[in-house]
């Protein structure tokens, strides 16, 4: 915490033996302290009205009432930054939907080195929720009703990066958008299966084709593809356009994939670009959107207060690569105008 004080979490979740792992494996970190531990909903919330945490662990499948249902009552009664931990499911998108900040996959038995992941991947997670207000950028995330886009349009791509709180801001962005908007290609902070959930999930809602990318895929108008876990995306153009070429790959700006990997590659192809940086912790995004700037793209970054995290974009803005800042709200409608503008 800013203020030198630790973190203090309430770890909720129905399993007694899970609930000892989560608080055996937190308390490991000297700035964190578990500060109680419920086995429903209904007891969290009478916890967390005396313990005043600053952060819960939350498990999405629970007796009583669902880690869902608790989200949405829980952030207009108490708001505190969430965590969700929980097994593979696409009910993860809907507790981001409902304001937790982040999600961390329960490992799965059987693997040694799981549990050391896991747990390093949640006292991370954890120090990030805390700095968050929990809920925050939803009330700026409505999209204004968005103007067609000329057929004379010259942009040929839409790239987009983001991290914590970017599901639900890309949610927001592409669900506002038409179905013959400029290639857009994305990379998400997520792990593998995740991202094919979140592009299936995508798919349904948007007037666009979704999908998680593949070695080959061809970037072009009405398509959105989704840069899968654990691989890194770059764009490349060949005799048929512009493609997706997704290879396994270390880590770079600590992540794969990367939004740096993803936009330095879309500067290379001398070609009309968008380039959009989302809430994220961390600088991942900030060089490769500089790149784009600078090779010509128009480049836009979210601002600060729509932000769950004002990481990634501020970092962004502050190395030079952001020639507009929008509140998310207005992403859409903005992207429109100078998709316009450029036909």
């Amino acid at each position: 915490m800013p203020n030198g004080k630790r973190i203090k979490v309430l770890i909720v979740d129905d399993s007694m033996l899970f609930r000892e792992v989560l608080s055996r494996g937190i308390s490991t970190d000297s700035e964190i302290e578990v500060v109680g531990k419920a086995e429903d909903p209904m007891i969290a919330a009478e916890m967390i009205k005396q313990l005043q945490p600053d952060v819960l662990t939350l498990d999405v499948q629970m007796p009583k009432m669902n880690g869902i249902e608790f989200l949405k009552t829980q952030m207009k009664a108490h708001p505190v930054p969430v965590v969700v931990v929980s097994s593979v499911s696409s009910n993860v998108f809907d507790a981001l939907n409902a304001g937790a900040v982040d999600f961390v996959t329960k490992p799965e038995a059987g693997k040694p080195d799981g549990s050391g992941n896991f747990i390093a991947e949640l006292l991370s997670k954890i120090k990030i929720a805390a700095v968050t207000k929990a809920g925050a950028g939803k009330a700026a995330a409505v999209q204004q009703p968005v103007k067609p886009i000329k057929s004379s349009c010259k942009i040929e791509i839409i790239a987009i990066g983001a991290s914590t709180g970017g599901t639900e801001a890309i949610s927001d962005i592409l669900t506002a958008l038409p179905a013959d908007v400029p290639g857009i290609v994305i990379t998400q902070h997520m792990p593998p299966l995740f991202t094919k959930m979140f592009a299936d999930r995508l798919n349904r809602t948007c007037k666009m084709e979704v999908l998680e990318a593949k070695n080959g895929d061809l970037v072009q108008c009405g398509r959105v593809l989704i840069a899968p876990g654990d691989f890194q995306m770059k764009i490349k153009r060949n005799d048929k356009g512009l493609f997706a070429e997704c290879q396994k790959g270390e880590k770079v700006s600590g992540h794969c994939p990367s939004v740096d990997v993803l936009f330095d590659s879309v500067s290379r192809l001398n070609n009309q670009a968008v380039g959009i940086i989302l809430t994220g912790m961390g600088s991942d995004g900030a060089k490769g959107l500089l790149s784009m700037k600078n090779s010509g793209a128009y480049t836009i970054g979210q601002e600060e207060s729509s932000c769950i995290v004002y990481g990634m974009p501020k970092v962004a803005f502050e190395m030079g690569g952001v020639l507009k800042v929008v509140p998310l709200g207005k992403i859409a409608e903005h992207l429109i105008t100078v998709l316009n503008q450029n036909g």
